[in-house]
């Protein structure tokens, strides 16, 4: 992954932007900068299935993606079906998932879950997000990670920590809660970029833009970032 460094709108090199024209030639100079260097992520949950991402995407709440990934693989061969989730011992499942958190709420979204879709969906993972809303364990992000990723249906922008971070220190968002972030977002980045640029986003933080000691010197946008807590370049 190269180092790009975009083309900078005047207002982002002397400052903060002051017309609603200069924000959108620093949010496109980002997304560029984003594109270049990040061209070909992906949800870096492991799936075969809408299915199968529904539920890694459950277990991921409060967990990093590295550990789902070592849990799935064997949860995945012991119930490889949606029937088998539907019917098991929710002790059981609680203990296969035990090393994800919140073992047992987990277990009781994804059994609910896995009864929602066979009993009103016929077994399939609706591509509404309004109906995926209605399954257990399956909130906005949730939804916005099957959605984007299994179909390429970009229902809004998946807001994880490291976007939230990410795009209050960007200045795309005051907002503290995911909802609201998620909706400010929306509004500045143009639609076609909403799922590639959260995958992308979630890249950065875990490369570059670090809670703690951002490695601002090697970062793409570093021009194009204002935040109180950036490091020298």
């Amino acid at each position: 992954m190269k180092q790009i460094k975009p083309p900078q709108p005047r207002a982002v090199r002397n400052g903060k932007p002051k017309s609603a024209a200069e924000r959108k030639l620093r949010v496109a100079a980002i997304l560029r900068a984003l594109d270049e260097r990040y061209s070909d992520v992906t949800c870096a949950l492991r799936h075969r299935s809408a299915w199968e991402l529904l539920v890694a995407t459950i277990l991921s709440a409060q967990c990093t993606d590295e550990r789902v990934n070592k849990v799935t693989p064997g949860l995945f061969a012991k119930y490889p079906t949606m029937q088998d989730f539907a019917a098991v011992n929710l002790q059981e499942l609680a203990q296969d998932i035990y090393s994800t958190g919140f073992f047992n709420n987990k277990a009781k979204s994804i059994v609910g879950a896995a009864k929602k879709l066979l009993n009103e969906f016929g077994g399939e993972i609706p591509r509404d997000i309004d109906q995926l809303l209605t399954v257990p364990g399956a909130a906005r992000k949730t939804a916005n990670v099957v959605l984007g990723t299994v179909f390429g249906i970009p229902s809004g922008v998946v807001v994880d920590t490291h976007v939230a971070r990410i795009a209050q220190r960007l200045d795309l968002t005051k907002a503290e809660t995911p909802v609201k972030i998620e909706l400010d977002l929306m509004k500045q980045v143009p639609q076609e970029h909403w799922i590639q640029f959260s995958h992308q986003v979630i890249h950065f933080g875990r490369e570059l833009c670090a809670a703690r000691k951002p490695k601002c010197g090697e970062c793409p946008i570093a021009g194009l970032c204002y935040a109180k807590d950036k490091s020298p370049v």
